[in-house]
């Protein structure tokens, strides 16, 4: 997958030190600097350890769960806690990216979301633990937002998929390298309680560099030349237009079936994978015995998977599309097989014995899975640009209220019935619905304002 437009494949280098190249009048002009995307390329670091913080919990449960006498009821409370707050602060955190600027609240919010992660070190009961969780819920919140809000102000139409790709991949990467990064720190240090330290502090300085270089427009970044301003800016400019394009009422777009199945999709999907990211760990330690070491790793290589899946997917649709594949066909196909394949792999994962064959089955459910990282590209269709931010907000707000529902969930089937088979049987129909709920949107460009 290609993240840098034909006129920056080159080495990074400052303005000052942008390759010169000719001209049509045959002077010699500076390339365009690629500062827009070491920013998203921050992002992605940003976003991935946005991941490795609220997935940690997750990879120390089952030492945590021993320490405070938990029952699986009550760790699924506190995997589920996180969603709290980070759902329901998705459209305030977009509000104040808006008024307080994208670079500000990227700062803060990592600052504090690093600070609460490394508090949680300091809890002895299940409930200041909780308290930890929460606030990490709000102080995660605002990095998508923020992330749209800077790729509005610094990528051109043709580069925000890319970008988006970038940003939303942190998920499964953050997850991933979650794994194996807590497991080592615990492992290296003999304590859970010093690697949240570790990994708190770690996110403070990531995100105060992340201050340092990001700028909220590239007016204000001393690192862009005259070539690469120009490039964003003239993307921007709207051209001249004979008719104003149509501009539907806000209800009569919520209201719209394609919407409602857009959001009905992205619950589907996040059931899955938020269910996976939440329990997978505490089910391969105590459905198949891997210990600590095994967990860490199998979950590391699961969740890669899962990102190379979501690089792969965007790539086969964009080229199938540029191969004239019409919008419908393409990603009807590509989400419903997603959802039946992913399905498939779960289903077998409930049958399966060995350690290898858990690994391989899983690690092709969140393969597949996540080609519906795409569903970021379909507000904008939907309910045009004006409307996508909206919508996108919306979606994301659905798939987070899942994050709180499905960690309860689970533990109350695995506390009830003795075993993961129903909790997998869930994960199995939640995929299902993923792959009937896509089939029934409406995916062409419907031309909106």
């Amino acid at each position: 997958m290609q993240f840098e437009d034909s006129a920056s494949r080159r080495d990074p280098g400052e303005a000052r030190a942008a390759v010169p190249v000719m001209s049509q009048a045959g002077h010699q002009v500076a390339a365009p600097t690629v500062v827009r995307w070491r920013i998203f390329w921050i992002l992605l670091l940003l976003s991935s350890i946005n991941y490795i913080d609220r997935a940690s919990l997750s990879v120390a449960l089952p030492i945590i769960s021993t320490e405070f006498h938990l029952t699986p009821a009550t760790e699924g409370v506190l995997l589920s806690a996180f969603f709290w707050t980070y759902a329901l602060m998705q459209i305030p955190s977009g509000l104040l990216v808006d008024r307080f600027k994208a670079r500000n609240i990227v700062g803060m919010a990592t600052i504090a979301w690093g600070a609460c992660q490394a508090f949680a070190a300091g809890c002895f009961h299940w409930l200041p633990l909780l308290l930890t969780r929460l606030g990490l819920g709000v102080a995660e919140s605002p990095i998508m937002p923020a992330g749209a809000k800077l790729a509005g102000s610094w990528l051109t139409p043709s580069e925000r998929g890319r970008g988006a790709a970038l940003l939303d991949g942190g998920a499964p990467l953050g997850s991933a390298f979650g794994a194996i990064i807590i497991t080592a720190l615990i492992a290296w240090l003999g304590s859970w309680r010093l690697a949240f330290v570790v990994a708190g502090v770690g996110t403070v300085v990531v995100g105060v560099l992340a201050w340092w270089y990001i700028r909220n427009d590239p007016s204000e970044h001393a690192g862009v030349n005259d070539a690469e301003r120009a490039h964003v800016e003239s993307a921007r400019r709207k051209p001249a237009t004979s008719a104003p394009r149509e501009r539907l009422p806000l209800r009569a777009v919520l209201a719209d079936r394609s919407v409602l199945c857009m959001f009905a999709s992205w619950a589907c999907y996040n059931s899955v994978f938020y269910g996976l990211m939440t329990w997978m760990p505490t089910y391969l330690h105590k459905a198949h015995g891997f210990d600590l070491k095994q967990m860490g790793g199998a979950t590391f290589v699961i969740f890669l998977c899962g990102f190379f899946g979501e690089l792969f997917g965007g790539w086969l649709a964009d080229k199938w599309r540029a191969a004239g594949g019409d919008a419908n066909r393409v990603m009807k196909s590509m989400f419903g097989f997603a959802g039946l394949f992913s399905a498939a792999a779960i289903l077998a994962v409930s049958y399966a014995t060995g350690f290898v064959s858990v690994i391989v089955l899983l690690s092709v459910a969140l393969f597949f899975i996540r080609w519906c990282g795409m569903f970021w590209g379909v507000p904008a269709a939907l309910g045009g640009q004006s409307r996508a931010g909206l919508l996108a907000g919306s979606m994301n707000f659905c798939g987070n209220i899942v994050g709180v529902v499905v960690p309860i969930l689970i533990g109350v089937i695995v506390q009830t019935t003795g075993t993961y088979f129903l909790a997998l049987m869930f994960f199995v129909a939640a995929a299902f619905g993923l792959a009937v709920c896509a089939s029934l949107v409406d995916y062409r460009d419907r031309g909106l304002d």
